[in-house]
């Protein structure tokens, strides 16, 4: 299987809708000391920056929270939700154009002891990485990953050659965004359902 970790023109290059969609089946990888934890990409949500009612930068909004996600694509924006879970994104495109996309479940693979732990050792058949806030806690990632490059060795992505069929991918509605109006019905989330 080969493995490459996706460079800055990946993030910098494409339509954030579209990235989304490419982006389930890739690996995303975090090393916290001596402890790799990884797992594949299996839903997301895309934020089209100022012209959409659900981002956090619409209407060109710029918070000390919101400012990471205008700079050029390929860096973690990371921030607490509700003072509780923090919340993975990764930005896209170019620096000033505040595109992000919400990572809300992975396919654990590497690490799951690591990631078991992190979690407090769940319930057998509770889902390790399924919401966006377990992500973050199986991967070990929070609030001081903010802008982290995701080209470098902390926190990245791998395209590792899987090709998920559209056939395996639902698209609907993003959750959770019923304040965004007529954009809460854009069709920007991404969910891999094996075998559908």
């Amino acid at each position: 299987m080969t493995q490459r970790k996706l460079n800055r023109d990946f993030y910098q290059s494409r339509d954030v809708v579209r990235m989304a969609r490419d982006l389930i089946g890739k690996l995303v990888v975090t090393v916290q000391g001596d402890q790799l934890t990884s797992g594949w990409i299996s839903e997301c949500e895309a934020y089209a920056g100022v012209t959409d009612r659900a981002s956090h930068a619409w209407n060109g909004r710029r918070t000390a929270r919101t400012e990471t996600m205008y700079h050029p694509g390929g860096v973690a924006y990371v921030y607490l939700c509700y003072g509780l879970h923090h919340m993975m994104n990764v930005v896209t495109g170019p620096e000033g154009e505040p595109h992000a996309i919400l990572i809300r479940s992975i396919f654990p693979v590497d690490g799951i002891e690591f990631m078991h732990e992190r979690r407090g050792f769940p319930k057998p058949k509770t889902p390790l990485a399924a919401g966006p806030g377990t992500v973050c806690q199986a991967l070990g990632i929070t609030r001081a990953d903010d802008r982290t490059d995701l080209t470098g060795n902390r926190i990245w992505i791998e395209d590792r050659g899987v090709v998920v069929p559209d056939t395996e991918v639902k698209v609907t509605p993003r959750i959770g965004v019923d304040y965004a109006g007529d954009d809460a019905r854009l069709p920007y989330r991404f969910v891999w359902v094996p075998g559908e």
